[in-house]
């Protein structure tokens, strides 16, 4: 079954530091690292790695950069043969890492710009014959609007990971089949405080708004899923150490794509995006510490 990735590639710039800096402050970190990353890319190369039949479907600079995530999405088993090279640079992730594994990311769009309905159009082999087609929040709004209204008129199942956190039109709400969100931006699309809500509450008030069915990530709480006729799915989170979380919630909707895409239910694809959650935050990088299947397999 076939997963079509539309997204952003970047290059993720990375630097470990003892604390977050205030403002105007000026902090020592350790030696720049630059690893591949980019929530479309990340959550192809999720899928590619535990065995799905994935194509990339995105646009990056003709630099090194690009090379670099060509080759990792490549080295994952994902079809990269609709990503165009385009004349301005790839975009990029400015990423600090404090010893508890958490991160601050900041991003520059940089050829993730040039992912335009006009650009998808002349790739539209590549994701209008798919069995799913995954999306994110790092290109155009008016590209992730062309992609659902096509969806819905080919009758291809739609998944939104509506990160960053942004509104989503009610056209495209219409379509998600899941919307994928945090707690935080669970909220912003149902259009409510942050906390005001419990998650299980959220998800329904996000099927109110027209989603087909939800998933919302709660980090180490685990996550929930609620589908069209009302059903509730949760799944705990495992129990590990963080070394770093840049990525893992890419790599959770990545491997969750590859169960829907295999006709599995929430049931499954949440386990799957747990395991595989869980084994990427125990290596530094994002794509380069998701998991294969064996090593998935290998630690049940």
């Amino acid at each position: 079954m076939s997963i079509t990735v539309i997204g952003s590639a970047n290059a993720d710039l990375v630097i470990e530091v003892d604390r977050r800096p205030s403002g105007g402050e000026t902090l020592l970190g350790s030696d720049l690292v630059i690893t591949p990353g980019g929530k479309g890319a990340n959550q192809a190369v999720a899928a590619g790695l535990i065995g799905g039949d994935v194509a990339f479907v995105g646009c990056v600079g003709a630099d090194g950069n690009g090379a670099l995530l060509r080759e990792s999405l490549e080295a994952s088993g994902v079809d990269t043969s609709p990503v165009d090279d385009v004349d301005v640079p790839t975009g990029c992730a400015l990423i600090t890492i404090t010893p508890d594994g958490e991160n601050s990311i900041v991003v520059s769009p940089g050829a993730n710009r040039r992912v335009t309905p006009e650009y998808l159009d002349e790739h539209a082999d590549a994701w209008t014959h798919a069995d799913l087609v995954v999306l994110q929040h790092e290109i155009p709004l008016e590209s992730v609007r062309h992609v659902a209204a096509r969806c819905r008129d080919e009758g291809v199942r739609f998944l939104l990971n509506a990160a960053p956190a942004a509104d989503v039109p009610d056209d495209v709400l219409a379509v998600c089949d899941p919307l994928v969100v945090n707690e935080y931006e669970a909220a912003l699309v149902a259009g409510v405080t942050e906390g005001s809500a419990e998650p299980l509450e959220l998800a329904r008030q996000l099927l109110g708004r027209g989603a087909r069915s939800v998933v919302v990530t709660l980090g180490s709480q685990g996550s929930l899923a609620v589908d069209a006729s009302g059903e509730v799915t949760t799944q705990e989170a495992e129990r590990v150490t963080a070394v770093d979380t840049t990525g893992a919630g890419d790599a959770f909707v990545g491997a969750m794509a590859v169960a829907l895409a295999s006709g599995k239910g929430f049931g499954d694809a949440l386990a799957l995006g747990t395991r595989v959650a869980a084994r990427a935050v125990q290596k530094r990088g994002a794509q380069a510490s998701y998991p294969t299947l064996a090593d998935v397999e290998a630690a049940r």
